[in-house]
């Protein structure tokens, strides 16, 4: 059976390894940081099969071309969006939308979810006999309670990534990238007050926190109830909207442009 570890690197980044307990065999999501990874390995008497990245931001790759030098790990991700990330040499296998691989006796389908930046994929898992629950390894584009910033890609792009992700089934377990949570969760609340869940989930994870634990994973069921990016269509979330500017238009997009410009602001 396969078993989904968080490594904590730096003030709030998580290195997803998922590991194969009877071969001793990992991969690793997003390292920022060989440094942690490699202690991980050496604790646990792993070894690294592979390298997932879900997009080029320091943060999520600076310990590649380490883990890729000490342990001869093949990379996987993103295919080349542009000459900023000719640079990438580590890269080994190129994936797009629709393509799909296997580590560890299971298979990674690769979606295309561009917003946070222009080449973001996420990688999906559906159960087999090696793991029971759906998993998305989803970098920064969707955090429990809230979504990545938009450095590269428009309000519209991110919306249609999250769009696509909220298809996938609700027992999903949602594997993202940073320790977020309260604070995504504190800007929902003040959009959405009377969200019976979100004001259960909240104490939960304030209780998780007051023991150092970690809030994740999430699930996609638990997302489509209390994160705001997933709720355009939520009427206290619009209103909430609209009474700070008349002028946001109803539909999906705009409501999604304006819950993103309120949370940089909040």
């Amino acid at each position: 059976m396969l078993k989904v570890i968080a490594i904590s690197a730096f003030s709030d980044n998580y290195i997803w390894c998922v590991i194969n307990e009877y071969s001793k065999q990992a991969i690793v999501i997003d390292p920022g940081c060989s440094k942690s990874v490699l202690n991980f390995l050496d604790e646990q008497k792993l070894q690294l099969s592979g390298i997932l990245i879900t997009h080029h931001h320091p943060d999520h790759i600076g310990g590649v071309a380490d883990l890729k030098s000490q342990t001869k790990a093949l990379v996987y991700g993103f295919s080349d969006a542009g000459p900023r990330n000719s640079k990438l040499t580590f890269i080994d296998q190129e994936y797009a939308e629709g393509d799909s691989f296997s580590l560890l006796g299971t298979e990674f389908q690769v979606l295309e979810v561009p917003g946070h930046t222009l080449d973001h994929i996420a990688f999906y898992s559906e159960p087999d006999q090696v793991h029971r629950t759906p998993w998305l390894f989803c970098g920064d584009t969707l955090f429990s309670g809230g979504c990545g910033r938009l450095f590269e890609g428009s309000a519209s792009q991110m919306h249609h990534s999250l769009s696509k992700l909220s298809n996938l089934p609700s027992e999903c377990e949602v594997y993202c990238a940073h320790e977020y949570t309260l604070s995504n969760l504190e800007f929902a609340a003040s959009l959405m007050p009377n969200n019976k869940t979100l004001q259960a989930y909240i104490i939960e994870c304030k209780v998780k926190r007051a023991k150092n634990e970690i809030t994740l994973p999430s699930t996609m069921g638990l997302e489509l109830e209390i994160n705001p990016f997933l709720r355009t269509h939520d009427s206290e979330l619009v209103l909430s909207l609209q009474s700070k500017n008349r002028n946001i238009a109803p539909d999906a997009d705009s409501i999604f442009a304006a819950t993103r410009t309120a949370k940089d602001l909040f």
